[in-house]
């Protein structure tokens, strides 16, 4: 397949690039900034795109299967509306470009950790990580109430953080996934990996699924 993947010099969005390309397909690596792009392979090309403009989306993405947006805000530098502004503009981008699937890497603090609680909302939930949690929430909104375009949101767990590919994961909805000790963790290579089994073999259409061991 042909893959863009929007955001491909972040931690998680370079992992998806990662896996793609170990499966056999072609990617191209969307970036504000290319030289900042440090992974090489002959099946990926690096192009400078903005995912806050649905017309550089709409370039960027065109002639591709399927989009991924691995967007993320610098907590140093504050999120603002960037999360709903890029679900706007790749929404609009890639529908302008006729690609017909859209996977989003997205945020835990939406998830459900008792009936009508969420994640975000609980007393353990760090403070300082609430505005970027709210951010993700308020891009969920935004992409379910598209109605056309084929969206997947994949929310990670409560932990996500770079570690070692096993493949081996359970999958969820909307409520939060923990182990039998109460930890909610995903390593960024296997959210990866889960990015990818949904590109090839779709289940979760304009759906938000979970991830975690």
């Amino acid at each position: 397949m042909k893959i863009a993947v929007i955001g491909i010099t972040g931690r998680i969005g370079s992992r998806i690039a990662q896996e793609a390309l170990s499966r056999g397909h072609e990617v191209t690596g969307v970036a504000r900034d290319p030289p900042k792009v440090t992974l090489t392979h002959p099946k990926l090309r690096v192009i400078k795109g903005d995912a806050l403009d649905p017309a550089s989306v709409a370039a960027a993405v065109a002639g591709h299967d399927v989009a991924v947006g691995a967007i993320g805000p610098d907590p140093q530098k504050g999120v603002g509306t960037l999360l709903t502004d890029a679900a706007r503009a790749l929404i609009d981008g890639v529908k302008r470009a006729h690609v017909r699937r859209l996977l989003i890497v997205g945020g835990a603090g939406s998830l459900e950790v008792a009936p009508g609680v969420l994640l975000m909302d609980s007393p353990q939930f760090p403070a300082d990580w609430k505005p970027i949690a709210k951010a993700h929430a308020d891009a969920l909104d935004v992409y379910r109430k598209e109605k056309s375009l084929e969206w997947t949101y994949l929310s990670p767990a409560a932990m996500i953080e770079p570690g070692t590919r096993t493949g081996a994961y359970r999958t969820g909805d909307d409520k939060l996934l923990s182990d039998a000790h109460g930890n909610s963790r995903i390593s960024m290579e296997d959210f990866a990996v889960a990015i990818l089994e949904e590109v090839e073999k779709p289940r979760h259409v304009r759906k938000r699924f979970t991830v975690a061991y």
